[in-house]
């Protein structure tokens, strides 16, 4: 059962870390990015203008290939944060010079907040949606952003993701590790709630390897933050720092990989489109003006059932 917030994760902590700036994308990002736009083979609509939704965190280089796939179609990054809002103009939208006029209908692309209602018919979102504090949200926003027929194409974490370093810390008493993700199933659910169709996820799992410790908290340290309520309160010491690569060490050594350390990824990939509306039983019927004239007349004439009916039903002008 879907809730209105993933009961794991502390809002507060989820705004920190989405107003963190990055000075480039997470390896992982990139490298889940290049595997999603392969599956725009699938699709064969071609948008006119699509939103890259969180490129900084979801993929600087990997935008190019979309880009290049669609590259007649207007673009929207959208980036609410304003030092990522920069980086995203600086490496994705640098100014023209101008002793290099544009072409003739060159596309366009355009920093936002939040693109216009109905706007694209594409949206890419690559690794943000478990890190949202409130989905539901973030999916109506995506509904509304979507022109009909258009499709949203996304990525997130999937709940078998980490999960040695989750045990890890409950065997040696530091309680959760990080917030729980949530299965492809239940966002499938969540899709249809928000008003999306033909939902299609799949996963996949990717195994990250390491030399040391050190390398594996430094690359989870830009893949995210611990977002658990309930996580530590304070500040760790050097001596639990020092305690937690010891354990790590010891517990990740894959002698398959000559004793790198290892982790498991969970990925979740999704798409869906946006369905025509629905009309609504006892909504607004728009008659024209030689139909109402036809109605009335039949109306004079006809049976009691006849005018009735006229009266009960709505009109709107045309």
């Amino acid at each position: 059962m879907a809730t209105e917030r993933p009961p794991t994760i502390d809002p507060t902590a989820v705004a920190r870390w989405q107003a963190t700036a990055l000075a480039a994308s997470p390896w992982l990002h990139e490298e889940i990015a290049r595997r999603m736009q392969e599956r725009l083979d699938w699709i064969k609509q071609q948008p006119a203008s699509w939103a890259h939704w969180g490129p900084v965190h979801g993929g600087l280089q990997a935008h190019q290939l979309i880009a290049n796939r669609y590259a007649k179609a207007d673009c929207y990054l959208v980036e609410p944060v304003a030092a990522n809002a920069a980086t995203a103009a600086r490496v994705l939208a640098p100014a023209r010079p101008w002793w290099k006029p544009a072409p003739w209908r060159a596309p366009g692309v355009q920093i936002t907040a939040t693109p216009p209602p109905a706007a694209v018919q594409m949206i890419w979102s690559n690794m943000a949606l478990h890190m949202a504090a409130d989905p539901q949200s973030l999916l109506a926003d995506w509904h509304a952003s979507l022109a009909t027929d258009g499709f949203l194409m996304f990525s997130c974490l999937g709940p078998d993701s980490a999960a040695r370093l989750r045990t890890i810390y409950r065997e040696l008493g530091w309680g959760e590790a990080g917030s729980a993700f949530t299965d492809m199933h239940d966002w499938g659910d969540m899709l249809i709630a928000a008003g999306f169709a033909e939902p299609v996820m799949d996963m996949e799992r990717i195994t990250l390897s390491w030399s040391t410790s050190a390398q594996l908290l430094a690359e989870l340290r830009q893949l995210g933050r611990n977002l658990h309520p309930a996580r530590f309160a304070g500040l760790r010491t050097l001596a639990w720092r020092n305690r937690l690569e010891q354990a790590l060490a010891h517990r990740l050594g894959d002698s398959a990989v000559d004793g790198r350390l290892t982790l498991d990824f969970e990925i979740v990939y999704g798409h869906a489109f946006k369905p025509p509306p629905r009309q609504l039983p006892g909504a607004d019927r728009h008659i024209g003006l030689d139909e109402m004239r036809g109605m009335l007349k039949a109306g004079r004439g006809g049976s009691p059932a006849q005018s009735d009916a006229l009266i009960g039903s709505p009109v709107t002008k045309p």
